[in-house]
């Protein structure tokens, strides 16, 4: 339950950094903050892409329009079915859950992202093929220096310095959600993430791979100067390599990841106590009701 819970409230809060395509796929990470931050997601999102890009004007105004009409769609059309999800997940919160629930629920989730994928795709296509090569070079130093960012937190250090840095981040969520853990909830935390097939230099090698190929495409598309359909048709293509990898042992290492998670959740989900629960139950109706004041501004 705790990691869907944590999906379907990073869904309300970080809806805007789908745009992040853009960008090859990167992606962004109490009530009030939510509130906060959607209703200011396009002006942070702006900010953000424009660290990435640098921006000119027409570029800036035609992303600005867009990231305002994005908003105005999700807030219309997506925040209820997040809204529903939130409502469901308080329901379900007292009982056991099994590891194909926690699965299908995600798979929920990931349509609620894809929904706003294509809505953003538009936006891509459009500004991708204007970045000059000169904004590409940019994108290509920033990428760099966030990539030695994600380095020193994911592969640095020694394999239990690593582990150590996962448990308490997994621990610290859990806590959001449920309050406080025993010692024995802790130790199922660690075992599950020892065990985990998540590997960080699997994960960093896909995300050089789509740099890569946004860049390289970007790049192409300015050298080449082909026509209109072919470059939509080269976007659109380079967009769904960022969302599913070409890489068939990277896929299949996703569905091993996504696998373990679910069963993870369940069992962790499943030793929780009646207060615990109760827990969960509050958290999740102040994320709802959060949700729906949003839907009515």
């Amino acid at each position: 339950m705790s990691g869907a819970v944590a999906y379907a409230w990073a869904a309300s809060r970080r809806w805007c950094a789908i745009i992040g395509l853009l960008a090859a796929g990167l992606a962004l990470t109490g009530c009030g903050t939510v509130r906060l931050a959607y209703n200011n997601a396009p002006e942070l999102t702006h900010w953000w892409l424009d660290s990435f890009l640098d921006l000119d004007s027409p570029q800036s105004a035609r992303l600005r329009s867009d990231l305002n009409a994005l908003q105005t769609w999700h807030r219309k059309e997506e925040l209820p079915a997040v809204a529903e999800l939130l409502k469901t997940l308080q329901a379900a919160a007292p009982q056991p859950v099994a590891a194909e629930q926690m699965c299908l629920w995600s798979r929920a989730l990931e349509g609620r992202f894809q929904a706003v994928l294509e809505r953003a795709t538009p936006t891509a296509i459009a500004i991708g093929p204007t970045l000059s090569n000169e904004q590409l070079d940019h994108l290509a130093r920033a990428w760099d220096k966030r990539n030695g960012v994600w380095r020193e937190e994911w592969l640095d250090g020694t394999p239990q310095e690593r582990l150590d840095r996962r448990v308490k981040n997994a621990i610290e969520r859990a806590e959001g959600f449920y309050g406080r853990l025993s010692d024995s909830q802790k130790t199922l935390i660690r075992s599950q993430l020892e065990n985990s097939p998540f590997d960080p230099a699997t994960q960093y090698k896909e995300v050089v791979r789509r740099q890569k190929d946004a860049l390289q495409t970007l790049r192409s598309l300015k050298a080449g100067a082909p026509g209109e359909a072919q470059t939509q048709a080269d976007m659109r293509a380079l967009l769904m390599r960022s969302l599913q990898s070409p890489d068939a042992a990277f896929v299949q290492y996703t569905e091993r990841a996504r696998s373990h998670f679910c069963g993870f959740a369940a069992e962790l989900h499943n030793t929780t106590s009646a207060a615990q629960r109760v827990k969960l139950q509050q958290t999740l109706q102040g994320y709802e009701g959060d949700v729906r004041a949003l839907m009515q501004r």
